[in-house]
């Protein structure tokens, strides 16, 4: 055992002490040095060494405290016969201020060595330090043996138990106090709110506020309102509104942030946004919040506009700002709106390695700019994990497995570790590909070579890769072996393959333990019908039909959007309300015969009515795809690259037509459907049609 790891107490100081110098060259204290000796051996300090020599210790200690050499001004005390407790407060001051436990200990084994009776001032100082360094065994050691404890030292121990997560000890202290102070409850209620004990401070506040000699202040009420926020109390938060009003707490910035947090945490947006707008001294951290909030609400619109007043009312965004506008950008698909942000990042000049350059690479991946997000990840000095993962994952989804699976092989070259997220991406690259055995080489590496556990989202990975190969009994086999229950995705990769291969049996039990996992949800009910409407089996249609019916099961409907001029343009199936709809027409009835003479035969094969080919085919003319591609080609000059956005899978018989639309158009073709994006050109698509 090291003298660091020894308990200060009386009876073994001297032991504790001259083990504690014999880790500097010095030899024990029962053989002191001449001064002399001392002052050769330990400074080449003029001026110290005469301070010394004439008895002047408190300065010598001053000056050595100041310009930081702590160990040497400790160790001053071995050569001063009585040191006074100015001597010790310094020295306790500077251990704290540097956090010098060691120091600290060797301070107070001397106390008790000189037979010093620190006060309690010292005493206090002390357990500030201990607890400070995270030392709660020796802070608790010194309050038990206080003669005589204030407030502060009742305080000081409740708070260093808190900031470890102690909570048990520190209330205990806290219900043992003789009296309390606004300190000792906004300690304990901090605590337990920052330790994810949200109904505890707020039954602490209730009773905080039967006290009548308690007051709380602006720390306090802060701490209710992250309570109130966790449990999303938005009664509760009121509550606390109301008294900050009536004891004057509102003219606070920290209390008016807290507030908005609260109340936007809690779903009420817009009161959150007039707490904001009331708030007077807003800095980037209120801004960040508030856009934030916007953005968890689903209200893109009131974030890009909020983040832009913030980007003309003189405050500097942050890299938390960046990031979040840039990720809300990624979720809705708004890459013109990254692209801007991305120009006004450029302008100020962001950090290369930051959270906002992550956040780049991750926003032009979702957008299907891998060209983009590839060039930002390599204007990274050193990629974070995340910068890897996303631009897999982009790759994978924009149809480029190659280039997803050549930067994993990058990625394990860089000495990277990847974590669970990352396999999702390979394997997933591996799926849209069709890369079947490669894929199962890396699923078998993840255990085997990586060392990692496998995730149900492994699991739905390989089934997905060996279904859409129609490689069923291998898929079933993982499912029957697999050490958790299947879940949802798992469930839903293996009936889109059995909607690719027409396997009904295995349809039929996916979609009965998707029942089961998710009775709400249209698409299983969807897909399954349109497996036995391949299959001819009509009956089952109708039978899949009732359920829905009996269940209140609505389909969701396929509605595709557009980005023209920066006005969004949506189009459901069928849809007659644009105003350019007989243009629309026009051009698709114009089109639909060209793409005949080409070679185009509509699929039939997934329109779920038992209606004359005609009918179905006709049916299939105006899906909402074709309608936002036609809308997109009318609208924008020769040559435009056109990029579409569908809440839904893309059907195939859309998927194909839209091959010999890209041909005949000549026109880049995007189409990100929930699945992936779609990439035509040239009579061609980016998935080579295994999707």
């Amino acid at each position: 055992m090291t003298f660091l790891h020894l308990k200060i107490s009386k009876s073994f100081p001297l032991l504790f002490f001259n083990r504690a110098r014999s880790f500097s060259s010095e030899p024990p204290l029962n053989k002191p040095l001449t001064e002399k000796a001392f002052f050769k051996s330990n400074t080449k300090d003029g001026l110290i060494s005469r301070l010394c020599i004439d008895g002047r210790f408190k300065e010598a200690i001053d000056i050595l405290c100041e310009q930081q050499r702590l160990t040497k001004a400790v160790q001053l005390l071995t050569h001063i016969n009585r040191p006074s407790a100015s001597i010790y407060s310094t020295l306790i001051q500077h251990c704290l201020q540097q956090r010098a436990l060691d120091q600290g200990k060797l301070v107070h084994a001397h106390t008790r060595l000189s037979g010093f009776e620190p006060g309690l001032f010292l005493c206090n100082r002390f357990i500030d330090l201990y607890a400070k360094c995270g030392s709660l065994l020796d802070a608790q050691e010194v309050f038990d043996e206080m003669a005589e404890r204030d407030l502060c030292s009742w305080n000081t121990m409740i708070s260093g138990y808190t900031k470890v997560g102690k909570l048990g000890e520190a209330r205990k202290l806290f219900d043992e106090m003789p009296e309390r102070d606004n300190f000792s409850w906004t300690a304990m209620i901090s605590g337990y709110v920052h330790h994810e004990m949200p109904k505890e401070a707020l039954e602490l506040f209730r009773m905080m506020q039967t006290h009548d000699n308690s007051k709380s202040n602006k720390f306090t009420v802060s701490s209710v309102l992250a309570a109130s926020a966790a449990l999303q109390s938005l009664r509760m938060g009121k509550e606390i509104h109301g008294y900050i009003m009536r004891t004057g707490l509102d003219s606070d910035e920290v209390v008016w942030s807290a507030l908005s947090d609260m109340y936007g945490k809690c779903g009420s947006i817009d009161e959150a946004r007039r707490i904001f707008d009331k708030m007077v001294n807003r800095d980037v951290v209120t801004w960040t919040a508030m856009i934030g909030r916007y953005f968890e609400d689903g209200k893109k619109e009131e974030g890009l506009a909020l983040f832009s007043e913030l980007m003309n009312s003189g405050i500097r965004p942050n890299e938390f700002t960046f990031a979040g506008v840039l990720n809300a950008c990624a979720g809705h698909a708004a890459e013109n709106l990254g692209k801007q942000v991305h120009a006004y990042m450029t302008r100020i000049g962001f950090d290369p390695v930051s959270f906002a350059a992550s956040a780049l690479v991750h926003m032009y991946s979702k957008c299907g700019n891998t060209a983009n997000a590839n060039k930002v990840f390599k204007g990274m000095p050193c990629p974070d994990l995340v910068s890897w993962t996303s631009l897999i994952v982009g790759y994978a989804q924009n149809g480029q497995p190659d280039e997803a699976l050549q930067l994993f092989e990058s990625l394990l070259k860089s000495g990277t570790r990847p974590d669970h997220v990352t396999f999702v991406g390979v394997l997933s690259a591996c799926a849209h590909a069709g890369f079947v055995d490669k894929g199962l080489e890396y699923f078998h590496s993840i255990k085997e070579k990586h060392g990692l556990t496998y995730t149900a989202d492994h699991y739905a990975c390989a089934v997905d890769l060996l279904a859409r190969a129609g490689r069923f009994e291998e898929a079933e086999n993982i499912i029957n072996e697999m050490p958790m229950q299947p879940d949802k995705f798992l469930w839903a990769s293996v009936i889109g393959g059995c909607r690719i291969h027409g396997n009904v049996k295995l349809a039929k039990r996916a979609a009965e333990a998707l029942f089961e996992l998710e009775p709400e949800n249209p698409a299983t009910y969807v897909t399954l019908a349109n497996i036995y409407a391949t299959a001819g089996m009509w009956s089952e249609v109708t039978n899949v039909r009732k359920k829905m019916d009996e269940r209140g099961i609505i389909k969701t409907p396929g509605l595709s959007w557009i980005e023209i001029k920066r006005e969004m343009h949506v189009f459901l199936v069928g849809d007659k309300s644009h105003p350019r709809y007989n243009e629309i027409d026009h051009y698709l009835c114009e089109l639909s015969k060209r793409m005949r003479e080409e070679g185009y035969v509509p699929d039939t094969n997934f329109v779920l009515h038992d209606v004359e080919e005609e009918q179905k085919e006709q049916n299939l003319s105006y899906h909402s795809e074709k309608l936002a591609v036609v809308f997109g080609i009318v609208s924008t000059p020769s040559g435009t690259p056109i990029k579409v956005f569908k809440n839904l899978r893309t059907c195939v018989d859309c998927h194909n037509a839209i091959k010999y639309i890209s041909k005949i158009s000549n026109r880049r073709i995007i189409v990100r459907d929930s699945n992936r994006f779609h990439c035509f050109e040239d009579g061609k698509c980016s998935c080579l049609d295994y999707w």
